[in-house]
């Protein structure tokens, strides 16, 4: 799936391809009401030509005619959107009045061609495909941008801390390719928790050997697979932005899906069960699967937040909850 971070860098790299200055936008944060979310990138040429987006219109209207009037000539800015009040903060440039009444900070950088852009362009594009994810650095006042391996875990940026001597002056972006969704196996659970990870932004693949599992069952956004869960799995389904679950209550796909899973980069696995179930599987898994007790402690079982759920939806909501809490790296005790 081609999401939209990805198409944006594509883009900036055609263009630096072109020999064109751009200026890559990026969500720093946002307060109130908002349409994106921090980490959201646009990328803009000083003609107006631009993909992405910053808030569904209005950010974006007042960016590209202040570009195309000569603004942004620093390598990097920070803007404020929706402070009527003027420079606030260390931001630059004058407030602009929200329709929605939210607030957005923007960072703004101005990359010349050349080999470095290009470089840069480069990783980031090799990040979003999943070949590794990247932590990367700005600096605020010279521009000055690098990239470090990264977990992919965590806030998608990290803005330096007030007071903070360690790097005061630089803000931390995380770069990876699409949160993935692989759910191991076709059930009520499982088709609810498709529904709520399509809305989130997920990629959903949804795995199934059994003949006709998929009959009379509509899933918009969803990638169906009819094959073992477990093959898929190995096979190179998982990266380490995807989530492995197996809903189906059946040993036969949900245990070999487990045992190829831990295998993986996968950031969240998981399975479901009660808790005699659980510790029922553990044991089989170690047993039969020769599971080390690390690789059993990779994976969450029983699965999801303890929300009392009984319905497959209530279910489907403990589960993709926890696995937004482990991919935006919360522990469940600051819940």
């Amino acid at each position: 799936m081609q999401h939209l971070d990805l198409t944006v860098i594509r883009q900036a790299l055609a263009w630096a391809q072109e020999g064109q200055t751009l200026w890559l936008c990026t969500v720093l944060s946002t307060f109130g009401s908002s349409p994106r979310e921090p980490g959201a990138w646009l990328v803009a040429l000083r003609d107006g030509r631009h993909v992405g987006s910053l808030s569904g219109g209005c950010v974006e209207e007042d960016f590209l005619a202040r570009l195309s009037d000569g603004a942004f000539q620093a390598p990097v800015q920070r803007v404020r959107y929706g402070d009527v009040d003027g420079e606030e903060g260390g931001l630059d440039g004058p407030g602009v009045s929200l329709p929605c009444g939210g607030i957005l900070d923007v960072l703004v950088e101005r990359l010349s061609p050349g080999e470095e852009t290009l470089e840069h362009l480069t990783a980031l594009e090799a990040a979003l495909t999943g070949q590794r994810p990247q932590l990367r650095h700005v600096d605020l006042a010279s521009g000055q941008s690098q990239l470090e391996d990264d977990s992919g875990l965590g806030e998608r940026v990290v803005l330096p801390a007030v007071g903070s001597q360690e790097a005061p002056g630089q803000v931390q972006l995380r770069v990876g390719p699409a949160a993935r969704l692989v759910l191991a196996g076709m059930s009520p659970v499982a088709e609810a928790c498709a529904e709520f990870a399509v809305r989130l932004g997920f990629e959903v693949i949804l795995c199934d050997p059994r003949p006709d599992i998929f009959a009379g069952v509509s899933l918009p956004g969803v990638e169906r697979v009819e094959t073992l869960p477990s093959a898929f799995i190995a096979g190179g389904g998982c990266h380490g932005a995807t989530a492995v679950v197996a809903l189906t209550h059946d040993p036969r796909i949900d245990d070999l899906a487990m045992i190829e899973a831990v295998r993986t980069e996968a950031f969240y696995i998981g399975v479901m069960g009660s808790q005699k179930t659980s510790a029922a599987r553990a044991e089989r898994l170690k047993r039969s699967g020769g599971l080390s007790e690390a690789e059993l402690a990779r994976i969450q079982m029983p699965i999801g937040l303890k929300l009392g759920s009984k319905t497959p939806a209530e279910i489907a909501l403990a589960v993709m909850a926890d696995i937004v809490r482990v991919r935006r790296g919360r522990e469940r005790t600051d819940l």
